[in-house]
């Protein structure tokens, strides 16, 4: 580990919903975003078409949930049948198909505060991206596309790495640690554990059928004021903070 800049942002958002993607009668959300909710909303701001290898770390916390309904429009490549489908679908090759509408159920995260660094591998990129949040080309969001978010605070900090004896998570704050922490017992925590997406590769498994193949990351849910730190290569940035990268 050696010394890092990263781009810190401070976000606000209402209602959202952070996927889990194998929730789909109740639409489950993610205590936090995932990393690949957080990198895909870094490309969108910055238009990137290519993937830029960057770490991010976030902490935050939520103050409830609640549960609303949403229109699910389902389609299965059935041809369309008038007691079966809502929907009819033309298509280009002569065929009509159906679709069904009905309703689902979203968990929604209420009055979201995130802190989450932004480390790219590549230096030159420090600058470009607080520009994209500091100047954004219209409104981002973090989750849905409709989870908008509301940027309280963008600066470029200096990541220090540090040795830290004995101290406790931040009280009232929620983070996602790598498990290394963890399992090597630099984190002493019962925290939930969660194997969550990082990135993709698009893996072709016939002619013009591609797939996405994504990178895992390991990862602690711990809970804030309930969770010690005792490790010799912690990252702490300008404003003290604690800054997990995955």
């Amino acid at each position: 580990m050696s010394d890092k800049r990263a781009i810190r942002l401070e976000i606000y958002q209402n209602l959202v919903n952070y996927k889990k993607p194998t929730s789909f009668q109740l639409k489950e959300s993610y205590p936090l975003p995932p990393p690949s909710t957080i990198i895909g909303m870094v490309h969108f701001a910055c238009s990137y078409t290519e993937y830029e290898p960057m770490k991010v770390a976030v902490q935050g916390n939520f103050k409830s949930r609640v549960y609303d309904l949403y229109t699910r429009y389902e389609f299965a490549g059935a041809s369309y049948e008038e007691a079966r489908h809502q929907l009819k679908l033309a298509s280009n090759d002569g065929k009509v198909y159906g679709a069904t509408r009905g309703i689902a159920t979203s968990e929604l995260l209420v009055d979201v505060n995130l802190i989450i660094h932004i480390c790219p591998d590549d230096d030159t990129k420090v600058a470009e991206i607080y520009s994209a949040f500091k100047s954004p080309k219209e409104y981002i969001s973090l989750g849905r596309r409709e989870d908008l978010i509301r940027i309280d605070d963008v600066k470029i900090v200096d990541l220090t790495e540090e040795e830290v004896e004995i101290e406790t998570l931040e009280d009232e704050i929620c983070f996602y640690v790598p498990y290394e922490y963890v399992k090597n017992e630099e984190v002493l925590t019962k925290a939930t554990l969660y194997t969550l997406n990082k990135v993709y590769k698009k893996e072709q498994i016939r002619k013009g059928v591609e797939i996405r193949n994504w990178e895992k990351v390991k990862v602690a849910y711990c809970v804030g004021g309930k969770n010690t730190v005792e490790s010799d290569h912690i990252y702490k940035d300008s404003d003290n903070k604690k800054v997990f990268l995955i």
